[in-house]
């Protein structure tokens, strides 16, 4: 597993360096896609970062136009994407499916629910509770 996961990272790297950005900047737009508005914090956790290292991050991506910082509850900053981080993370997620696909293609449907299925029994994750 650590092999693939290595293998896909060095290949999405380099495969979203034309788009200007890294995989772990890529990974943030495609959770503010899915959360607009999420914390620091929250971004931080979902990337797997410390919140100083995702405050530098999340400071290089807002220079850049990818995303906006914006007033939130209290003293709170939440973050969005900006149209060009919309459109940055679309054609990321087309390299993305890609990517995948091209180890995990040849796989067949059976082979991919038996992938999934080892690996949630793996994580002690049980679907039908």
């Amino acid at each position: 597993m650590k092999r693939l996961q290595h293998r896909h990272h060095r290949a999405l790297n380099r495969a979203l360096a034309p788009l200007g950005v890294s995989l772990v900047q890529w990974d943030t737009l495609r959770h503010l896609h899915i959360r607009p508005g999420a914390s620091l914090h929250d971004l931080a956790i979902l990337t797997f970062q410390t919140d100083q290292s995702f405050g530098s991050l999340a400071n290089r991506m807002a220079e850049r136009g990818l995303i906006e910082r914006v007033p939130g509850p209290g003293r709170a900053v939440r973050h969005r994407l900006t149209d060009e981080g919309e459109r940055v993370r679309a054609a990321g997620q087309e390299i993305m499916d890609r990517v995948i696909d091209s180890s995990l293609g040849g796989l067949t449907a059976d082979q991919l629910d038996q992938l999934g299925e080892l690996l949630d029994t793996a994580l002690g994750y049980d679907p039908r509770t």
